[in-house]
């Protein structure tokens, strides 16, 4: 149906997530217009862990989102204010002096590393010891793609000029330069997360991640014009040449905006194949010592967050490993077959009759040794039980990233919003407020990284004063959660007597078994 284009002002934002590709168009009240997505099936897996895609295959659905926008309502595509992009962090992207992919972008999820930890400076070494940081400096060190490809593939490193982050090769493809935002700038990158700016040549985070800065992108604040659509990015995407592009953040930075969490007293938990729990900081603070917060959209402002790597991504992994009755039912449907699946928890006690399940399924960062488990089957257990003890998991980790938050900044987080994939669910939306005990809230929109990004876009144009104002004026409440008392007494009993106490328990085991792992190679 094509929409009627009045005084209204309109910005587009590309939201480049791990799963889809999303083209979506924002009135200046925070209205979605127009949208188009489209899901990402091209990844491959080369090695076990490996997980790549070629940046151009992404670029191109882009452009054939945008036309089929345009080919829609070419009237209110033409009169859009600007453009924004908002992506996936920590995928990386090398290129040649033509700016031209030399290999397939290596993806946040991919799990390859170095053999050996490339060597670092003593006074380094010594320092990370004296902080108690050592064993998380050499993992990040292994885990550094540029020094993975000048171990494993020399010859492409020999050829690269820029080392991008995907968000900043896909800039490049609107503007013609290699430039992004500081709020973009996240993963393993020497950047000074407190000051905005790459760290010089004797910083710490320069000897865990050596690069030097003829590899580097210019960086620009958010919220701000970085540049006007080239003539070649114009022909292929069917927008206006000199059409302004304006620079945002990544996809959670720009989730926590886009659920009004712009201050301490919020806090923004992001249900999606990364499950986070992120709030918005003036004050720079570290969770542990060289584990910084990361930049917010709101220039100057700082997003401490906690982290589940493999998040609701264990919600896919579910539905392929065990829901094929669901899928059959649902003709092949994916998203089908996890709405049977969750018509299914409500049948199942809050606790799961027992069974608890630990999140970590992917590289943790505070705690690289890390596996998931599982613990208190019996025979009463079934598949739907293994479904909801996920999603219960998923939420005491995220319940425990609340305390560390609100214990550090001395800040309780009085409305906490819901974003991602699992915040279309009201049945997991309303588990999440029982697990944490607080009323949990979701905006207008399931597209709150888009939203986040039009904000940004608004502001740069000069729609908005800045994030406060287009977060008044784009953002809007729309269903409130509140804790049910008798799951709320249920859920406390498991996390403090049970769940709280399983990492420690364990702790010994996982380093043995990467010990095996290790000693099997």
């Amino acid at each position: 149906m094509e929409i009627k284009v009045d005084n209204k002002t309109y910005f587009m934002s590309v939201d480049c997530g791990t799963q889809s590709v999303r083209i979506l168009v924002f009135d200046s009240t925070g209205n979605l217009e127009m949208k188009v997505k489209y899901m990402i099936t091209e990844y491959k897996s080369i090695e076990p862990g490996w997980k790549e895609i070629h940046p151009d295959i992404l670029w191109h659905k882009i452009c054939e989102g945008i036309q089929k926008l345009k080919s829609e309502n070419e009237d209110l595509i033409d009169h859009i204010k600007g453009i924004t992009l908002s992506c996936q962090r920590d995928s990386i992207v090398v290129v040649d002096k033509e700016g031209k992919p030399l290999r397939d972008c290596i993806i946040w999820a991919d799990t390859r590393k170095t053999e050996q930890v490339r060597p670092m400076a003593l006074w380094a070494r010594i320092a990370l010891f004296l902080v108690k940081f050592k064993r998380i400096a050499e993992t990040f060190n292994k885990e550094f793609r540029a020094n993975w490809l000048r171990e494993n593939e020399p010859e492409i490193w020999e050829k690269t000029s820029k080392y991008l982050l995907l968000s900043t090769y896909l800039n490049s493809k609107l503007v013609g330069k290699f430039l992004d935002s500081t709020a973009s700038t996240i993963g393993h990158l020497p950047f000074d997360y407190k000051r905005f700016k790459w760290t010089g040549k004797n910083d710490i985070k320069r000897q865990i991640l050596q690069i030097e800065d003829k590899y580097l992108y210019d960086l620009i604040e958010p919220c701000k014009i970085m540049g006007y659509l080239s003539q070649e990015a114009s022909i292929e995407t069917g927008l206006r040449e000199g059409l302004p592009v304006a620079s945002a953040g990544s996809d959670k930075g720009c989730e926590t905006i886009g659920v009004g969490c712009n201050n301490l007293d919020k806090g923004s938990i992001s249900l999606g194949s990364q499950a986070t729990i992120q709030t918005t900081s003036h004050r720079y603070f570290e969770l542990v010592p060289l584990f910084p917060p990361f930049p917010s959209v709101k220039y100057g402002w700082y997003n401490p967050e906690i982290t589940i790597s493999r998040g609701y991504w264990m919600i896919k992994w579910f539905e392929e490993e065990f829901a094929h009755e669901e899928l059959a039912e649902a003709n092949g449907d994916s998203d089908l077959a996890i709405g049977i699946l969750e018509k299914k928890l409500e049948t199942i006690p809050a606790g799961c009759e027992g069974l608890i399940l630990q999140p970590y399924w992917g590289q943790e960062l505070l705690r690289p040794e890390a596996r998931g488990s599982i613990i208190g089957f019996s025979d009463v257990h079934g598949k739907v039980h293994f479904y909801r003890a996920i999603i219960e998991g998923i939420g005491f980790a995220l319940r425990e990233g609340i305390e560390k938050l609100e214990k550090k900044s001395g800040v309780r987080m009085e409305k906490i919003a819901l974003s991602g994939g699992g915040s279309q669910s009201d049945v997991i939306c309303q588990i999440t407020a029982n697990l944490i005990n607080r009323e949990v809230f979701k905006v207008q929109t399931y597209e709150t990284t888009g939203l986040g990004a039009a904000i940004a876009g608004f502001i740069a144009v000069g729609e908005y004063r800045d994030v406060d104002e287009g977060v008044q004026n784009m953002v809007h409440v729309r269903k409130v959660f509140k804790p049910e008392k008798e799951a709320v007494k249920t859920y406390d009993i498991i996390y403090h007597r049970v769940y709280s106490r399983i990492y420690r328990r364990v702790k010994v085991l996982f380093e043995e078994m990467a010990k095996i792992d290790q000693d099997m190679i």
